[in-house]
């Protein structure tokens, strides 16, 4: 999956640091991010590079375009590192972005319409990080890309409404003025397969720009435990009950600011699917032997699907 870059490792323990001239700076604008794409290949290989701007090419950037006493609008946050490449968040300090935290969801024309004031780089939409190399930066970019969407949520107190300040110590948001402190959101949610005997049931998203068949999500309630998450999602979204459900792997997954958790559990009872249709568009129960989705080694819904066709294909039992 994404996160598995070993030997490289990812710290996202915060330290109060100035970038220097050859740290990575990641600029995002609603669900697009600055890069420069070196080959845009359909397959994930080494040459489907994406490359981020130094800090030293975005501070030239910024002189060029708006002046040198522009990048005083600018804050710059460190974020994590990978072994010894330390990356930073770049945030303009102006009025407070407008729009929705979209992650995938984003409609990938609008990244056309950003101006990028770096020689050479332009905004590219962060569904493009699936396929992207080296995989420890596309790691790198989905955790940015959570942690992009919570500073921005966070510039004011959501107690007394007064402006937020970062802590020097911790990652979290402190307010002066009535002592709240806030620390980065991750949402639980399931992936779950629900499985009888050798089919399974797969869907596909409504609006995604992710086409390919999926397994069924959502997110945890408050007050709910993850297994009564599972038997809810599946009831909601394609009206079937299940049992015997069993957890499998977890994943983070920054593009939706979340936890993945993933479980596999057994059909209970009559097959017939009603479709959440302002969810889903298709939810169809597959064969092992008819299943055409392969593992991708990046997310942790494909790593399912092959872990079930793998081990219910019909020449395991001939």
């Amino acid at each position: 999956m994404i996160q598995d870059i070993w030997p490289k490792h990812l710290d996202n323990q915060y330290r109060n640091k100035l970038p220097q001239d050859d740290d990575t700076v990641f600029y995002f604008q609603a669900s697009s991010l600055l890069a420069k794409p070196v080959n845009e290949s359909v397959e994930p290989t080494e040459e489907n590079t994406l490359i981020y701007p130094r800090y030293d090419e975005f501070i030239q950037g910024i002189n060029a375009a708006y002046g040198r006493q522009a990048v005083d609008n600018f804050q710059f946050i460190y974020l994590l590192s990978v072994d010894d490449e330390h990356f930073f968040l770049a945030k303009y300090k102006g009025n407070p972005e407008r729009g929705v935290y979209l992650g995938e969801l984003a409609d990938s024309a609008v990244h056309n319409e950003m101006h990028s004031f770096v020689e050479g780089y332009e905004f590219i939409g962060v569904n493009s990080f699936r396929k992207a190399m080296p995989r420890e930066h596309a790691f790198a970019a989905i955790t940015a890309f959570h942690l992009y969407g919570w500073y921005r949520d966070n510039c004011f107190c959501g107690r007394c409404g007064k402006p937020m300040r970062h802590d020097d110590k911790q990652r979290m948001m402190r307010c002066d003025s009535c002592q709240n402190i806030v620390f980065p959101k991750i949402s639980p949610a399931v992936i779950v397969a629900v499985t009888d005997n050798d089919r399974i049931l797969l869907t596909k998203y409504v609006g995604r720009t992710y086409r390919n068949y999926a397994l069924i999500a959502g997110f945890t309630e408050i007050g709910e435990t993850m297994e009564e998450t599972v038997r809810r999602e599946v009831m909601e979204e394609v009206g079937v009950k299940v049992k015997n459900i069993t957890y499998y792997k977890s994943q983070p997954w920054g593009l939706s600011g979340s936890q993945l958790l993933g479980y596999f559990c057994e059909l209970d009872g009559d097959d017939t699917i009603t479709l959440q249709e302002d969810e889903l568009s298709v939810g169809t129960w597959v064969r092992a032997d008819d299943i055409e989705v392969s593992d991708d080694n990046i997310s942790l819904t494909r790593e399912m699907i092959e872990k079930f066709r793998s081990e219910h294909v019909s020449n395991n039992y001939s």
